[in-house]
Order: structure tokens, then sequence, then C-alpha cells
């Protein structure tokens, strides 16, 4: 085998990782449980939302005609016809030259188009001055303005959080239909790895890639199985590797993607299975692997934690949505750039920046260290066809 890596573009390697993606199944569970999952179908509520015209403030409902040309110096008179009480739907038509209290959400009485504030008006014995006029329908929700039975609520690949567990209590869903979280095996490697509980003697790292490749996966909506360290030797990697794919939806393996003599992992996967990529033109994570053992992906990570980190960002997470069937976008912003930024042409390079105040800064640092990861709160990635960015440009980043 070549001791040179064969590179592939980021997209390229992309959709080769993603063509590996199976559909999760799906699986109902309480809206309770459904936070940070992945919705599977449209949901649409049974019930226009509101049921009834209702007013969004405290005030006095009105025929917006009447309140024509009112003004504080010439305020509309009305005279009081009752008051509306919260809960109740009113019995009574409200006719022209009349007004009604209504509290914010209460139902708007039949006749009725609009709400002046309480604020706009002054109470004068069983007499309403009101101070500004008001257009038809201002102040007021309408019938099935939120959500209405002819369409859907909450679309499919939407992943939940609070905003829509709100909104699908609105529409009465107790259960929701979610995708089952994808099961993440994470192999560490290498005779220089030890537990976190340990202490390094010279030559030793504390395992670092473990807990990171979880927490990650854990992010993105994923179950890790960590399969713990495994020394540099074939006979113990294979064992690792075909346990890993026996019991997991994706296998990631730290450590073992170099070129090195002792990185065997590209060997094992193209025996066992297909290797389908072994380099990928980004900064960090140029010796990414990628491969297949028994049809479930196997993603080989640099051994290095920001390089894995970003390789996590710029593949693994796209993997994740493609299995889930999430199609909520990534959320981005945009900045400054306070310093300039070089890149080499040919390769996607991935900047950890600090995000503060619309000002980008970038944070310089070796792939070995991690303290860039804390350091910084977003990723800038240069496109391969340019050559880094000028100071003061305006670009986009994506948080971490």
């Amino acid at each position: 085998m070549s001791r040179f890596l064969s590179v592939v573009p980021v997209d390229t390697a992309r959709s080769v990782l993603c063509s590996l993606a199976k559909l999760t199944k799906t699986e109902h569970v309480s809206l309770l449980e459904s936070s940070c999952r992945i919705l599977r179908t449209d949901v649409t509520t049974d019930i226009d939302i509101p049921g009834f015209n209702r007013s969004t403030v405290d005030g006095y409902a009105v025929h917006s005609s009447d309140t024509t040309g009112a003004s504080e110096s010439i305020p509309a008179m009305l005279k009081l016809a009752g008051k509306i009480a919260m809960g109740d739907e009113p019995s009574s038509f409200l006719n022209t030259g009349s007004c009604m209290y209504i509290p914010t959400g209460a139902f708007l009485p039949s006749g009725a188009d609009a709400v002046v504030m309480v604020e706009m008006s002054e109470e004068l014995g069983d007499e309403i001055l009101i101070l500004k006029p008001v257009g038809t329908g201002e102040n007021v929700v309408h019938k099935g303005e939120d959500f209405s039975t002819d369409h859907p609520a909450v679309y499919a690949g939407v992943k939940i959080t609070s905003r829509e567990m709100g909104v699908l209590a609105a529409c009465g869903f107790n259960k929701v239909m979610v995708s089952t979280r994808p099961k993440i095996a994470i192999i560490s490697t290498g005779n220089e790895v030890i537990p976190i509980s340990h202490n390094p003697q010279a030559g030793q790292i504390r395992d670092v890639n473990t807990y990171l490749c979880a927490g990650f996966v854990s992010e993105c909506g994923a179950v890790p199985i960590i399969c713990g360290i495994i020394r540099d030797e074939q006979e113990a990697l294979e064992m690792a590797i075909s346990d890993a794919v026996s019991q997991a939806d994706v296998v990631l393996i730290s450590g073992g993607s170099s070129k090195g003599e002792r990185d065997m992992c590209a060997d094992i996967i193209a025996e066992k299975g297909e290797l389908l990529v072994h380099g990928i033109a980004l900064s960090p994570g140029k010796p990414t692997i990628i491969g297949k053992v028994k049809d479930i992906p196997v993603i080989g990570l640099p051994g290095h934690p920001t390089s894995a980190y970003v390789v996590l960002k710029a593949l693994v997470r796209d993997l994740i949505r493609v299995m889930t069937g999430e199609k909520s976008a990534p959320v981005s912003f945009s900045g400054i750039l306070s310093s300039p930024v070089p890149s080499a042409k040919g390769r996607e390079d991935y900047i950890r920046v600090k995000y503060e105040n619309d000002i980008i800064t970038p944070v310089f640092g070796k792939s070995g260290l991690t303290n860039t990861l804390v350091n910084s709160n977003g990723l800038l990635c240069i496109p391969a066809e340019i050559e880094g960015y000028e100071k003061n440009s305006r670009v986009i980043i994506q948080p971490w």
C-alpha cells in the first residue's frame, strides 16, 4: 500500500459517507420525552387554534368604524355594554355605538371586529372615551389564525425543541412519532492512551477522544456505545471492529488513520469490508478514513482531539442528520474578521474562532492542542477554491 494518502474533496467524502446512511426506525414517545428528537411525520392540529376570535390585550371590544377620527382632544364616546369573563362565550351581540370590556385572551363578542387597548381609553360612568382609532382586526387573533386543520403545524424532519413541544401540546398530541436514536460505537486506539482516571506516565495520554466523541454524538441525538481503549495490535483491533459493527449503526475509531507503520485501521476495514476514502482535503483532519464493514459505516478519525472534532462537525454530523431524517438547517452567524486568515488553496480549512459583538477572532493553535476547543465558540470554513480571507472581511461561521 502506498505511503501517501489519496485525498478527495470534502464534498466527495461527505457524499460517500452519507450514501452509507440507513434511515433509522420510528417510535412513539411521550411529548415530555420528545425533546431533541427528530419528528418523523407532519403534525396537524385536530382543531383550529385558537378556536375563537380573541383579544390580545386588555381593553374594549368595539366596532372599528365607531372609533374613526378618535383622538385625545376629540374622543369617541361609546356606551359600556358589559364585561366579558375569561373562559366564557359572550351571549349578547355588540351593537354599534357600544363597547364591552375584554381581558387578554377572552372571547371577542359577535359584532365586534377590533379591541381598543385600555391605555387608549378613559372611563366616564357607564361610557367609555376612546382616545385613538383602531382598524379592523387590530388587537385580535382570529379563529384558526395560529394553526388550522388545513395545514401542518409542525413538519417532519424538525428537531423538537421546547418551542415545538409547546405547539404539539396545543395541537393535542400527548405522543409523537420520532426517529429512533442511531447507536454510535466509539473505539479509542493507541498504546499511549490510558483511562482518564489514571495518571499519565512518560509518553502516555488520557483518553480524551472517547468522551469528545460521546458528547458530540449525544448532542446530535445519537446514543454512544463506549467500546474502550484498544492497543495497537491487529488482532485486538479486528475483534473490536467486529464487535462494534454487530451492535451499532456507525463505528467511530479514534486514532489509527495516519499512514504510519502501526496505523492498521485502513487495512482492517479493507480486509473486512470496503475502504472507500483514506484522505480528505481538509485541515485539520486530512487522514480521515471512511469505509464500511457489513454495510455499517466505519469512520477512522485523527487521533488529535481538535482534528477529530473538526471531522465530527464537518462530516459525522451530516451522517447522523441523514440517518434520523433531520431537515433543520444548522445555525450560522456572520461577523467581521479581526485579522487575516490564510489558507492553502485546494483544501478546506476549518479555523476555530471566537464570535463576540459581530467580531470574529481566529483562535489559532496546533491540532494536538485541546485549549482551542474551549477558547473558541465557533468554526470558520474556508472553501478549497480560495486562499483565505482578508482582515475586515464579513464571513459566515457555525457555532459549536
